[in-house]
């Protein structure tokens, strides 16, 4: 491979996808459905929650809101390029978008990450502090938890965005995968990247691994307080308080770790194309669907905000 300054590259070559035509006509609609349903669903659980001032004076729904934001935020970072490009011959990203979506991705990604482990800390204290509930989720402390989850991601994704932009790539700069990831852009690169594999492999696991661990050790005591529940009826209640956000962690762990940590991250397959569709395109639709579907409170205000704006 020839070495290429990255001042004369403009643009990347993305082959996330087989180049067969009949393949990516299945995959526009495919994707396009996608998308149109996440865009509904986490739309309609940011409406619905800031419509009804109970669930927005709630904890949960909050953080939750929230969640939603950064769901919208990743797929729109990755889908609309992606349905471009299965419609277009040429499969190319610019220089300087392929960098402003690494920084989006990555950063709403982590976003996710930081959520979801501050979702489980609210659930620990419902569950075994119910006496201080008020006093340690107040509404000061979720502003406190929300504006961590954004701000420490977008340090730390311009952080990887900007000693990413000083590399060199090769010739010619084929991205091995359908957008601009980490892992991905480090594998055609021909400079020195040792310093942003050692970023990755301290810095960056420690920031997912740490959001990760909080949630287990925060269910671990929620397990054992359920579990001290005399009734079988306080513990399908307390456990219902829990699924929705369970079911979330499993799906966005699962994939993540599928995807980044394995000894072959860096040369994804199609499993791990698979996967990172799962990740970052199914996942965040089906999100607002398993809070809706298995929530009373969540379906109790739609019909109360459809009450009041069609009656």
């Amino acid at each position: 491979m020839n070495l290429r300054n990255t001042t004369d590259v403009s643009e990347f070559l993305l082959r996330g996808f087989p180049a067969q035509p009949e393949v990516q006509r299945l995959l526009f609609p495919f994707f396009l459905s996608i998308y149109l349903l996440t865009l509904l669903g986490n739309v309609t659980i940011i409406l619905l929650i800031h419509s009804d001032k109970h669930l927005l004076q709630t904890p949960m729904y909050f953080l939750l809101s929230h969640l939603a934001l950064a769901d919208l935020g990743f797929t729109s970072t990755t889908i609309p390029k992606t349905l471009d490009n299965l419609l277009s011959q040429k499969k190319t990203i610019s220089y300087h978008g392929c960098f402003a979506q690494l920084f989006f991705y990555m950063s709403f990604t982590n976003s996710d990450s930081f959520l979801l482990a501050s979702m489980a800390y609210d659930r620990l204290v419902a569950i075994c502090f119910p006496l201080h509930y008020s006093a340690m989720m107040s509404h000061k402390r979720c502003l406190q938890l929300a504006t961590l989850s954004w701000v420490l991601p977008i340090i730390d994704s311009l952080l990887y965005t900007v000693l990413m932009s000083r590399i060199e790539f090769c010739d010619p700069e084929e991205i091995p995968h359908f957008f601009c990831d980490i892992f991905p852009l480090l594998a055609v690169c021909c400079s020195d990247t040792s310093l942003i594999e050692m970023m990755v492999m301290t810095e960056g696991v420690v920031e997912v691994l740490t959001p990760f661990t909080l949630i287990i050790v925060s269910y671990v005591f929620i397990f054992y307080t359920i579990l001290k529940i005399p009734s079988a009826t306080g513990k399908r209640k307390a456990f219902s308080t829990c699924g929705s956000h369970i079911s979330v962690v499993v799906l966005f762990y699962g994939a993540v770790s599928w995807i980044y940590f394995k000894p072959n991250a860096m040369n994804p397959g199609l499993q791990d194309t698979v996967a990172t569709i799962m990740y970052t395109m199914v996942t965040p639709m089906l999100n607002p669907y398993i809070y809706t579907l298995r929530n009373s409170e969540m379906k109790a205000a739609m019909k109360r905000v459809i009450r009041k704006r069609f009656w």
